[in-house]
């Protein structure tokens, strides 16, 4: 059979914060819904087990969620009430996709199982236009921490970072501004409420910017700091994560928290796939020195908001180069160290190329692939047939309802029932992705382990992405996340 389908060597996820929005309120508020999801998917569906104790007593007290039998997560972020998921570890870029999207599919499903996909519905975006919040699309990717890293190596990545939303950026109607609002935690509720618990809206007014028509992020007005431990008081461009998700030997986690849900399968592969390849050329330390942007957070707003499309980035030594140039700058040294590599990343390496290359010269040749182009002519096909202007409610409405989950009724899925836009993977391998965890990673000895723990409706146990436990002679160690501990799965099994 041979080897199975990865590129490079490195694992990655990608947890997706989901809008939820309650169209019939006989059902419930969005804080009821997302609780009564998340337990028919545990209890009544049975696709996984829920956690029994807290893993974050703030953020994920115990039976907020729980691992699934695909060797993903499903829980609720109590900051927000979000209804995440988490993919299992990935080292395909394929599997990634169908990964991402059984996500979805399961919410959905479950929906349609209550009865409820009428009544509510979920949103793969980051914005509430009105409201002002943002909830994320969190990327995770396995990184060496040994001497292979320089040690201000993330300063080398921010402008592959906060350029590459000209070909990963979701697109968005509108803007916010983020004005300080001069709050300052007293030491009483700074005891009572620890700092990661404060709110960013807490300290920033959140505004419509009506100067803004349409841009390229959904999330970079709301990004407030190049990197932070803080997530809800400095909400950062990258987060360090020092845990057990990735963590094995000189290896630990990186998450990026600027990334957004992508609709399009094909953005979804390319965004991933070029950071992987980024991040191999940061650790073979063959990213020169130069590469160091003046102002990050002016960088990615600036390009998220630039009509003219030039995307002009200031480097640190004030010399520009146009966002297209800077990543042409990445593209070059991967094609140099990499091409040939492995299917997968060729794969990259030729689609990176062809997006740069189309961006300059016919950008509406990427209509069927990119999400932000894809967006933009929905909203300019309804603008031409309804006399609708930018500003108009109904615009943010379109935008909402291009992100809708449900196949049924979500834009970008009517675009792909046309055959309008790119797909890399198929709805089988989707559906499949629900139930069935990858291959090639540790995600498919804790699938397995946790689908016959469910089976047998075992009530003592406890999980962890490195573990499944259930009493001191029973478990099962998973430390090394590129072993699929197939033998040691089915021992534990065994032994039940």
């Amino acid at each position: 059979m041979g080897e199975p389908a990865m590129i490079g060597r490195r694992v990655f996820g990608i947890e997706t914060e989901f809008g939820c929005f309650v169209r019939d309120e006989r059902v419930g508020t969005a804080e009821t819904v997302v609780e009564a999801v998340k337990n028919y998917v545990f209890h009544k569906a049975r696709l996984g087990l829920i956690d029994l104790t807290a893993r974050d007593e703030a953020f994920e007290p115990a039976r907020s969620g729980g691992f699934l039998v695909n060797g993903g997560r499903l829980y609720i972020d109590a900051v927000g009430s979000h209804l995440e998921y988490a993919t299992p570890e990935c080292a395909s870029l394929f599997d990634i996709v169908a990964h991402e999207k059984a996500g979805q599919r399961i919410v959905y499903n479950t929906l349609r199982q209550m009865g409820w996909e009428e009544r509510v519905s979920f949103h793969n975006n980051n914005i509430d236009h009105f409201a002002g919040h943002t909830f994320g699309c969190h990327e995770n990717y396995l990184v060496r921490t040994d001497d292979r890293l320089p040690s201000d190596w993330h300063k080398l990545i921010l402008p592959f970072l906060t350029t590459r939303q000209i070909f990963a950026g979701a697109g968005r109607v509108g803007g916010h501004r983020l004005e300080h609002a001069g709050f300052r935690p007293s030491l009483s509720e700074v005891a009572d409420h620890p700092i990661d618990f404060i709110w960013v809206s807490n300290v920033y007014n959140v505004e419509p910017d009506p100067t803004v028509q349409y841009q390229l992020s959904q999330r970079a007005d709301h990004i407030v700091r190049e990197n932070a431990s803080r997530v809800r008081f400095n909400r950062a461009i990258i987060n360090p994560k020092w845990d057990s998700v990735y963590g094995y030997q000189n290896y630990q986690r990186l998450h990026l928290l600027f990334g957004e849900g992508n609709m399009s399968e094909y953005a979804t592969a390319l965004k991933i796939g070029t950071t992987c390849l980024v991040l191999d050329l940061a650790e073979a330390r063959a990213l020169p020195n130069w590469l160091r942007l003046q102002d990050a957070l002016h960088t990615l707003k600036s390009i998220s908001r630039d009509p003219t499309r030039k995307w002009i980035v200031t480097m640190l030594d004030g010399s520009t180069i146009s966002a297209i140039d800077l990543q042409r700058v990445y593209l070059q040294l991967a094609q140099k160290r990499f091409a040939g590599r492995d299917p997968e990343t060729d794969w990259v390496l030729r689609e990176w190329e062809y997006v740069l290359d189309t961006l300059e010269t016919d950008p509406e040749k990427l209509e069927d692939r990119i999400d932000w182009l894809i967006k933009l002519k929905v909203l300019r096909t309804y603008m031409e047939d309804t006399g609708a202007q930018w500003g108009d409610d109904s615009l943010h409405a379109i935008d909402m309802e291009y992100h809708n989950i449900n196949p049924e009724q979500g834009l970008y899925y009517a675009l792909q029932q046309m055959g309008e836009v790119v797909r890399l993977v198929d709805d089988v391998q989707i559906e499949a992705g629900t139930t069935t965890p990858p291959n090639n990673t540790r995600a498919s000895a804790r699938g397995y382990v946790i689908k016959k723990l469910a089976e047998r409706r075992y009530n003592r146990y406890y999980i962890d992405w490195d573990i499944v436990y259930v009493d001191r002679n029973r478990q099962v160690d998973m430390r090394d996340p590129f072993n699929t501990y197939t033998r040691e799965a089915e021992r534990f099994v065994a032994m039940l």
